[in-house]
């Protein structure tokens, strides 16, 4: 039994989901430096470019090879600029489920991109990879990712009460942890029924292939 992502390119009208280029670095490192990645994730900051380094040559290499997850960089088709990061972690083969996240770059944000990214993964996941199951996590009050969520179909399952820490400035400009709430979404293949067609509807791109 495979225990492995492959090294996958995932496509759609707008992006391109690839695996990261050390070219990458930069414009990684920029993204991960912006408030709302400070606030709502575990990112160290501030967030280097010899990190962002390390993190495309050893942690993300090692992660896939290890059957842990994926990283992914969503890149705009047109452009290839960098809008931001899929990532699977803590992924289960034998019961064929892993965990979904993304990170949109500051500049990108408002256009559909996390969505049309998030919902290309699955159906790659569900399709050619035969997984059962895809869970998110969004911190309590973290509207804008339970807002891709739910478009991508997922349903809230529950919370896990007092689980996530998230992160907020205090007066002089540092960083401080503020215990929340983790509410728990699921996505199995059939709730991905109708999803890309209402995306479409909605002026998003429905269109995903992978290679």
């Amino acid at each position: 039994m495979t225990t492995t992502f492959p090294d996958i390119s995932i496509n759609t009208d707008r992006l391109v989901l690839r695996a990261f280029e050390e070219a990458d670095a930069p414009a990684l490192a920029e993204m991960m430096n912006d408030e709302l990645v400070g606030a709502w994730t575990a990112v160290p900051q501030p967030f280097t470019e010899a990190a962002a380094r390390r993190w495309i040559t050893e942690y993300a290499p090692t992660e896939r090879a290890a059957g842990r997850g994926i990283d992914l960089a969503v890149t705009e088709f047109l452009t290839q600029r960098l809008v931001g990061v899929i990532q699977l972690a803590k992924t289960d083969w034998k019961v064929r489920s892993t965990e979904l996240s993304y990170i949109v770059a500051p500049w990108a944000r408002g256009e559909g991109y996390a969505s049309e990214a998030a919902l290309a993964t699955a159906q790659w996941l569900f399709g050619a990879q035969k997984f059962e199951r895809l869970e998110l996590r969004t911190a309590a009050d973290n509207t804008a990712s339970q807002q891709v969520a739910q478009k991508i179909g997922c349903i809230s399952e529950g919370v896990l009460r007092n689980a996530c820490i998230a992160r907020t400035r205090t007066e002089d400009g540092s960083w401080t942890d503020l215990r929340t709430d983790f509410i728990v979404w699921g996505l199995l293949p059939e709730d991905l029924d109708g999803v890309a067609d209402q995306m479409a509807e909605a002026g998003y791109s429905s269109y995903t292939d992978w290679s």
